[in-house]
């Protein structure tokens, strides 16, 4: 898809949240009865079998424009009813919903053109999927990538380093079989992916296959032809979607810097695999190491072997290192890592060639070409980068478990409960609350000591609520900083629809607001509904609020559902202090509402001869400017 045809759809995107905006006032006015709030999922359509269709001799073979036309008329995924009503016939695909259902996932799908094979994908793939993420990025909730089998997991590990500071959930999907097959795990695949994006705070990329949500750059494929295709086989699945959707927060890996999402979408091409296998010959690995290559992984035997007796690889490998060529030795096997224990790993290590622990070949290969392109680092540091853990992608220490817990277990034991599904559930009651607790009392000790314990940070309590919205309403920076840098979620939504940054605007707590707008944080709701708060705040001569809008990147023109804006209330009401915040941020001063009036006109009715002033003198600035 062309650069402009993905525009497109983000515009469609704003403007579809602008309906929502609409349907939202209906609601409050009681013209609507859906109270069920909805998120936004973009589903990068690449190509593979999950969207092949059958030609006249029964191959499967892809076929453009045709995949979101022939879901909308499959109910498990559209409710055409509900779509048809809210969007049109030609509105984005919106997942049916039943009781269980705490949101609607409704999605928009942007297909690739033309349609690629899992074998055609490369490195200009990646950068273009991580870029049409990027762009689309504030207006959706969650994302799904639908892709061949083939290098899913080469795609997933590479955009797992690409994707920087990621606070969203990306998923990568297909199927052994296409969604329109009579039997097929396409369906399954993709409705579950939609509806973990839809609904679960896990800021990774990953893989989702069977009945497994993975780390991306964990996974590895298995099976030419296994429903299960795909296996995590140094990590545990992040969850697993039976009857009920089980996450492991403990084991996600979240961003822990106060840094907005980017890409880097740069990878270094000079990289390749060099596996290593009995009688090996001198002058392929010496062809191999010539330049262009800068990076190798290098596959040994088991716990990262080669040969003893061949003195001239070692040489090679040296030599190799020398002249400033990265070189990751991982292991042939598919599980386990890389060591010094045997003489072997360790001439190796003296050689120069660097440790890749239980890093998949996927992940190594991907980082090295992430690594190698960053500028900003020398060759040390690269190599110390590759030895590092990221994203997740290598063991870096023990997992926890919840052996570990012994808050939890001390009262566990009082309770007399011993399961690990009772202590699971008694874990999500206590620690919401003494994480609030540390928070309420400004205790970044006892934070630290329940993280310790096995506290996930990010989790939510009964509103859906976490620490981090009451230390956005508490106000306290120290407090909110040091939950950043562990990791808490800055999009996480409530059961109000309210995010951490909507608390800190609320409260006005301005250095906070430029503390999560650091990290990434947007307005998330529709344009209309942020239009009536600033309206409001305007009507009451509110700068503080007006201020924390603007901070936030609040469109301070914005208009609310009968089309003024909070210039307008201003003049109107006669707050001139809010009115000359509101000049000072350039707002657009000949705009007119619903019945054609302009701020200059409301002034006239409130009969202010300051505001018409105001309004008088900015304008003849605005013209001696133009």
């Amino acid at each position: 898809m062309s650069r402009s045809s993905a525009e497109n759809h983000i515009e469609r995107s704003k403007k579809q949240n602008q309906d929502r905006g609409y349907m939202e006032h209906l609601k409050h006015t009681g013209l609507v009865s859906e109270s069920v709030p909805d998120v936004r999922v973009l589903v990068i359509y690449t190509g593979g079998t999950i969207g092949m269709m059958r030609n006249e001799k029964g191959v499967l073979v892809p076929k453009a424009n045709a995949f979101v036309k022939k879901l909308r008329n499959y109910p498990h995924i559209h409710d055409r009813e509900y779509a048809d009503k809210r969007f049109g016939p030609m509105g984005p695909l919106v997942l049916p919903i039943n009781r269980t259902d705490n949101k609607r996932v409704i999605c928009t799908v942007l297909e690739y053109t033309p349609l690629c094979d899992s074998s055609d994908m490369t490195m200009d793939g990646w950068i273009r999927i991580a870029n049409d993420i990027k762009q689309s990025y504030e207006y959706f909730d969650g994302f799904v990538v639908l892709h061949g089998t083939d290098t899913l997991t080469y795609t997933a590990s590479a955009l797992s380093f690409m994707l920087e500071s990621l606070g969203k959930i990306v998923i990568l999907t297909g199927s052994q079989l296409s969604i329109f097959d009579s039997r097929s795990d396409g369906l399954d695949n993709f409705l579950t992916s939609l509806m973990i994006a839809g609904n679960y705070n896990i800021p990774e990329v990953c893989v989702y296959f069977g009945t497994k949500l993975m780390r991306g750059n964990r996974t590895s494929k298995l099976s030419t032809n296994a429903f299960e295709a795909f296996h995590s086989p140094n990590y545990p699945p992040l969850a697993k979607a039976n009857i009920k959707i089980d996450v492991d927060y403990r084991s996600i890996f979240r961003p822990c810097t106060i840094e907005k999402f980017h890409t880097y979408a740069s990878l270094n091409r000079n990289v390749g695999m060099l596996r290593i296998f009995p009688s090996i010959t001198m002058e392929l690995v010496r062809v191999f190491l010539q330049p262009p290559i800068e990076g190798v992984v290098l596959q040994s035997y088991g716990a990262g072997n080669v040969p003893m007796n061949r003195e001239d690889l070692f040489k090679e490998l040296e030599a190799a290192t020398k002249r400033g060529i990265v070189i990751v030795n991982i292991t042939q096997c598919s599980t386990g890592c890389v060591s010094a224990s045997y003489e072997s790993g360790k001439l190796l290590e003296e050689a120069g060639v660097i440790s890749g622990a239980d890093m998949t070949p996927e992940a190594a290969l991907t980082k090295l070409a992430y690594v190698l392109s960053r500028q900003d680092w020398d060759v040390a540091t690269k190599r110390e980068m590759m030895q590092t853990n990221l994203r997740g992608e290598l063991t870096g220490g023990r997992p926890q478990s919840l052996d570990d817990l012994d808050l939890v277990e001390a009262v566990a034991r009082s309770l007399r409960t011993s399961s690990a599904a009772e202590l699971e559930e008694l874990g999500s009651i206590l620690f919401p609350a003494m994480l609030n607790a540390a928070v309420k009392n400004h205790d970044i000790a006892k934070l630290e000591a329940l993280k310790v314990y096995g506290a996930n940070i990010s989790q939510q309590n009964a509103d859906g609520r976490t620490v981090l919205h009451v230390a956005c309403c508490e106000g306290d920076v120290n407090i909110v900083r040091r939950l950043l840098r562990n990791g808490a979620s800055i999009h996480i939504k409530d059961r109000f629809n309210r995010t951490p940054l909507t608390d800190a605007i609320e409260f006005d707590h301005h250095e906070i607001i430029q503390i999560l707008m650091q990290c990434g944080a947007h307005l998330h709701e529709n344009a209309y509904m942020i239009g009536e708060r600033m309206c409001l705040a305007a009507t009451t001569g509110n700068v503080k609020r007006l201020k924390s809008y603007h901070l936030a990147k609040g469109d301070l023109s914005q208009k609310d559902f009968s089309g003024r804006t909070p210039l307008h209330l201003a003049a109107l009401h006669g707050k001139l202090e809010a009115m000359k915040f509101l000049l000072e941020c350039g707002v657009d001063t000949e705009c007119f509402d619903a019945t054609g009036r302009s701020p200059y006109d409301f002034a006239e009715i409130s009969g202010s001869p300051e505001a018409m002033s105001l309004l008088s003198s900015s304008s003849s600035k605005n013209n001696k400017r133009q």
